[in-house]
């Protein structure tokens, strides 16, 4: 069974929008693209180099899709990433019927969720999620991905499209490995860990004044 993977660079407030310049996606009136850009050093590139160090095809949005075919058949050669990037299949979750001219694409255009879900069940490498905010709310609404790998940034954007959103489905996770840059960004792996355990701080016999509290909240909905 392959895995979904989910790969992204995050804010401390979750925003996950335009990491990579200015022009990369000002949808919503967003300023702040190019946020990572100054944080970047060594152990990042080695954290990077991990993710992509194993086989994998790219599944992306059809935003992202843009981006990077706007810019990885265009790297120059002998770039590790570039060839890897150009050469392995793209799946591209897309509304829309224009071609994709990127090598090794492949659109997915009916119910995403329910592809995806038949991708993970065949044979095949991992499909690493980079970036593509939106195609992540379906994955996240539907329970389809196994693994995190997110770079968090020391820095708080305000508004702009979010990692996690309304329709994420609560679930535990564990943390399989993190390491912190020279910068100060926290490079993190999390792995799917079932269902959410909970328990409870409250006194074993709870004050008049605790059993008050919980009426009211019980009334005021």
């Amino acid at each position: 069974m392959r895995k979904v993977v989910a790969a992204a660079f995050v804010s401390l407030d979750g925003v996950m929008q335009a990491p990579g310049g200015p022009p990369e996606d000002p949808t919503g009136g967003f300023t702040h693209g190019g946020w990572t850009v100054n944080y970047w050093d060594e152990p990042m590139g080695q954290f990077m180099g991990e993710t992509f160090s194993s086989p994998f095809d790219l599944l992306l949005g059809r935003k992202t899709y843009e981006i990077f075919a706007a810019h990885w058949p265009y790297v120059d050669g002998g770039d590790p990433i570039a060839e890897t990037f150009n050469a392995v299949t793209k799946y591209v979750a897309t509304s829309s019927k224009e071609p994709l001219t990127w090598a090794n694409s492949v659109a997915l255009h009916g119910d995403v969720a329910a592809e995806i879900a038949q991708l993970k069940q065949g044979s095949g490498p991992n499909l690493l999620v980079q970036g593509s905010s939106v195609l992540l709310q379906t994955l996240l609404a539907h329970d389809l991905v196994d693994q995190f790998r997110l770079l968090t940034f020391p820095l708080v954007l305000g508004p702009g499209k979010r990692l996690f959103g309304q329709g994420t489905k609560p679930g535990a996770l564990t943390l399989a490995k993190t390491a912190v840059s020279t910068t100060g960004v926290i490079m993190s792996v999390y792995d799917r860990a079932g269902a959410i355990s909970t328990g409870s701080f409250e006194l074993e016999h709870p004050s008049e004044a605790e059993i008050a509290r919980q009426e009211r909240v019980k009334r005021e909905g």
